[in-house]
């Protein structure tokens, strides 16, 4: 038995993969793991990409960007 992750880019595919199935072809088992992994390698892939900045300037910001709508 080999194993697979695949990306269902497309309901049809669903269909498709419950038909096989149900013909005892597949097994389908939704993995929770690689959901984890993938937040994980999100948590470091952004780790550190802001800078620290004084609350006084991000308020400042702020005002800057709520005021730009009125």
């Amino acid at each position: 038995m080999t194993t697979l992750t695949i990306d269902v880019l497309n309901d049809k595919a669903l269909n498709l993969l419950k038909d096989l199935e149900q013909l005892k072809i597949i097994r389908v088992r939704k993995d929770k793991k690689v959901v984890n992994s993938s937040s994980e390698n999100l948590i470091t892939k952004y780790k550190g990409a802001m800078t620290a900045q004084p609350l006084s300037e991000i308020e400042k910001q702020l005002d800057d960007l709520r005021n730009e709508w009125e």
